[in-house]
């Protein structure tokens, strides 16, 4: 007999008779689909760094030679069918300047599509500035928070960067951004920016509200970064992975979100190992740590070492290759972390251990729909009986891990990504009451001069893979319509109630195991 079904041999005549109660129990959950870069370039006056992969530097001379302050006249172009990287090919010149050929408008022919719910968080996330709108003096209270402000000006994009990001989170924000506005040329309005790109939000909100003696200024200033919290109001915005991490050899989402549907393939859900699986970095915060003393057979948990795993050339790591087990357990790193699409895409039954941060699409997940929900401080508990409960029902188990790979795959394809960008860029600029300027020490930036000096590597392989080489045929989403407050409200005290009725279930199995050792 194997190991794993003495295992569950040991609990089950506890079990069998919980799964009996749960069965009557079981809530089937409405699927609420709601709703809801940037490329860091150096901001030296005569130099900018961009991170090799090698650990070392490439010194690049100033990114453009045109007056930015000039304007840009339109020009009368022809759109091509695609657009690819014009690098110079002349060795005498080493300033790659940004070509005055790009194609400034596009109209697509089909019919947009309306955008999935998820969207809809885009009008909460703006709230703060929807009766003031957004300021220079509003905007500038911010800039010591940010790593880079980002400037659209004429279809043109200016980076000023005021410190440096870790690794080249910057450099692939920036580069995502470049990449929308040659997907949808011309449909991005004027605007500055400001984005952060530390793990944690910096714009709370009890830093803004009335205090008796505190002068609180309102509104905050508006600041992006790449997720949220419950108690910050900084605007959530894809991070950076979705372009690619080359320091962890993590590939741009489109290539990679494929390799994923294909790997979930190799083995059957009812053939896959019946535990729990988590590899990753514990080193990062308590809770993960925690995490590491969950000692159990239904446990499987492994220390990711990214140092060694880049000295073995990253062979141990490829998420296409990790969807062999029946359940993935979801944990935070200092905040939010990008592994969490990457286990919910697993086709596995996701565990998810109390999230606090969120990204633009986690808020609309869906407990016992897209996840199982474990609590925070009952972690090793709830995730020995996540594994018992779906082991004894296995059907139930499989679909909540087909819900939540489908709705990823679904609604995070690059299309909807971008659409997700254009519309939270859109909605943004309509509330500048300012106007848009390019400040002294600002950087014309676009793909070739991002990606052209860079000769090799991951980097360079990662912005070809992701370069967009044509403007959309389809034209972005509709948005949907804002949450009315009973609709939201309701939503959440449903969120809720499912996770106190699957608290209920692990209460009464642990229950049910102590009575059974006193017997």
């Amino acid at each position: 007999m194997s190991p794993h079904i003495d295992h569950l041999t040991k609990h089950k005549n506890s079990i069998s008779s919980l799964s009996s109660k749960l069965n009557k129990s079981w809530i089937t959950t409405t699927v609420f689909s709601f709703v809801f870069f940037i490329l860091l370039l150096g901001a030296s006056i005569g130099w900018m760094d961009l991170f090799l992969l090698a650990g070392g530097r490439i010194k690049l001379t100033p990114i453009f030679t045109r007056n930015t302050f000039l304007t840009i006249p339109k020009n009368t172009l022809t759109t091509p069918l695609n657009f690819t990287l014009q690098c110079s090919l002349d060795k005498n010149i080493t300033t790659q300047t940004c070509p005055a050929s790009y194609p400034e408008k596009w109209n697509p022919k089909d019919d947009p599509e309306t955008c999935p719910d998820y969207f809809r968080w885009i009008h909460k996330d703006l709230e703060p500035w929807r009766e003031t709108g957004i300021t220079r003096e509003t905007l500038e209270r911010g800039s010591d928070k940010a790593h880079f402000r980002l400037i659209i000006k004429g279809g043109r994009v200016y980076v000023h960067r005021y410190m440096r990001s870790f690794q080249t989170r910057d450099v692939f924000t920036i580069w995502g951004i470049l990449q929308l506005l040659r997907m949808y040329p011309g449909q991005v309005p004027d605007l500055e920016l400001l984005f952060q790109c530390h793990d944690l939000p910096q714009i709370w909100r009890r830093d803004y509200r009335p205090r008796r003696g505190v002068n609180v200024t309102w509104p905050p200033p508006p600041l992006f970064h790449y997720c949220g919290h419950d108690g910050a109001l900084d605007i959530v915005f894809p991070d950076w992975s979705f372009w690619g991490w080359p320091e962890i050899n993590i590939k741009e989402w489109n290539k990679l979100s494929k390799a994923i549907s294909e790997g979930i393939k190799k083995v059957k859900w009812e053939e896959r190992k019946p535990y729990a699986y988590w590899k990753g970095n514990p080193g990062v915060a308590r809770i993960r740590r925690d995490l590491m003393r969950c000692h159990d057979p239904m446990i499987h948990l492994i220390h990711q070492n990214w140092k060694r795993e880049g000295r073995i050339g990253f062979r141990t790591s490829n998420l296409a290759n990790q969807c062999t087990h029946r359940y993935k357990i979801y944990i935070e790193g200092r905040a939010w972390s990008v592994s969490e699409k990457y286990i919910l895409a697993c086709d596995s039954m996701s565990l998810l251990i109390k999230p606090f941060y969120f990204d633009f699409i986690t808020r609309s997940l869906v407990p016992l729909e897209h996840y199982w929900p474990i609590r925070l401080h009952q972690k090793c508990e709830d995730i020995i009986f996540a594994v018992q409960w779906g082991n004894n029902n296995t059907k139930k188990a499989k679909t909540i891990g087909r819900n939540g790979s489908g709705y990823v795959l679904k609604n995070l394809q690059m299309k909807h990504v971008y659409d997700y960008m254009f519309h939270i860029l859109q909605s943004y600029g309509k509330l500048m009451k300012m106007n848009v300027e390019v400040p002294e020490g600002a950087k014309e930036v676009c793909p070739e001069t991002m990606a052209c000096p860079v000769k090799g590597g991951r980097m360079r392989q990662y912005m070809d893979d992701s370069l967009i080489l044509s403007p959309s045929n389809k034209g972005s989403c509709e948005m949907p319509p804002p949450f009315e407050e009973d609709e939201l409200k309701k939503f959440l005290e449903k969120k809720k109630s499912v996770e106190k009725e699957v608290e209920k279930w692990t209460n009464e199995y642990w229950e049910e195991q102590k009575k059974s050792l006193q017997h």
